[in-house]
């Protein structure tokens, strides 16, 4: 039987737990594939008798998941009991945050997951056990780098049916950005798009175009630079290599419909350029899926929503998304 993904447990004080469990409840209807959680049962047993959900829970080894997954949702515990209550974030469940994490990550590694999918986490809260990473994307490259060897260069894309983004820069202020923004950095994250989306996506020849940095794209270079000295030769080196690739595009007339048939994803120069357009077009639907490392990780992309945790309110559409999304990925690099 092929190998369940593994879901990590993520901040039990969010909605983590919410949507899991609504997820495993939709599966059929919503065509999940199987999953299993890692992380500690009690969290999810409390969680379900709050909102008054109706969830076998059952204990099991990663190769047993896959077969139990139809009649009881699947947990490998991992950690320390995770107590934090809903919306009350605290360092009490850090250590339990955390080792789920890195057990999903083992089992992935070890070939008993297919692929990840990582449950939002509360950075301030994992920083008190000492989790020293930015976040997930960061954490994931240092798990992936052989020893001795060079680590992988991770690619953030926020992917749904709509659209597919991937900023070129992500969390660093926006008064960094140009100088962040350099040739190599653009032609090494379109390397790995292209690459990715030929193999996990199945795109023989995908089309990459890219947001100019400035108004209007410099508007040849009346406003700024940068688009004719750094992003226009970036976009030429990749061409030369044999990737479609286009642009420097104004962003203001970037995502409308008739100009999202021309691409299969638009690189960005920075995270709200293109997260902004990606979050209105499919809020509930986007999944946030890290290319360029040797394993499968995708993941909802929403936070912990603390305000809504343990109410019934939280929307389980991004994570079952997330979770199609890394079986299609997980697929791809096993065929």
């Amino acid at each position: 039987m092929t190998a369940a993904l593994a879901l990590s447990l993520g901040e039990p004080a969010g909605i983590g737990p919410d949507v899991v469990l609504a997820a495993w409840r939709a599966r059929e209807a919503a065509g999940l594939p199987a999953f299993f959680v890692v992380g500690d049962p009690a969290c999810l047993a409390a969680r379900a008798r709050l909102l008054g959900l109706s969830v076998p829970i059952e204990i099991v080894e990663p190769g047993t998941a896959a077969s139990a997954f139809r009649e009881a949702l699947p947990v490998v515990p991992a950690g320390p009991r995770a107590t934090a209550e809903p919306g009350r974030p605290d360092g009490t469940s850090a250590r339990a945050v955390v080792e789920s994490l890195d057990r999903a990550v083992d089992l992935v590694q070890a070939g008993a997951a297919a692929g990840l999918v990582t449950a939002p986490l509360a950075k301030a809260v994992v920083y008190e056990a000492g989790f020293r990473f930015p976040g997930h994307t960061e954490y994931l490259a240092a798990r992936c780098t052989p020893p001795g060897g060079p680590a992988p260069r991770p690619v953030m894309m926020i992917w749904s049916q709509a659209l597919a983004v991937v900023p070129a820069t992500i969390h660093i202020p926006l008064a960094q950005v140009p100088a962040a923004v350099t040739a190599d950095l653009l032609v090494e994250t379109g390397r790995i798009v292209a690459r990715d989306m030929v193999r996990r996506f199945g795109l023989p020849r995908p089309r990459l175009a890219f947001a100019g940095l400035n108004p209007h794209a410099g508007e040849a270079g009346t406003i700024g630079r940068e688009d004719e000295a750094v992003v226009r030769p970036a976009i030429e080196r990749l061409r030369a290599e044999g990737i479609e690739a286009t642009g420097p595009f104004p962003a203001d007339t970037l995502f409308h419909a008739e100009a999202r048939e021309a691409y299969d994803v638009v690189i960005g120069m920075y995270h709200d350029q293109v997260l902004i357009p990606a979050k209105t077009l499919a809020f509930h639907d986007g999944v946030n899926a890290t290319l360029g490392l040797p394993l499968v990780r995708t993941s909802p992309d929403h936070g912990t929503a603390f305000a809504i945790a343990g109410t019934g309110r939280a929307n389980p559409s991004s994570l079952m998304a997330a979770l199609r999304l890394a079986r299609r990925f997980a697929d791809a690099d096993a065929a």
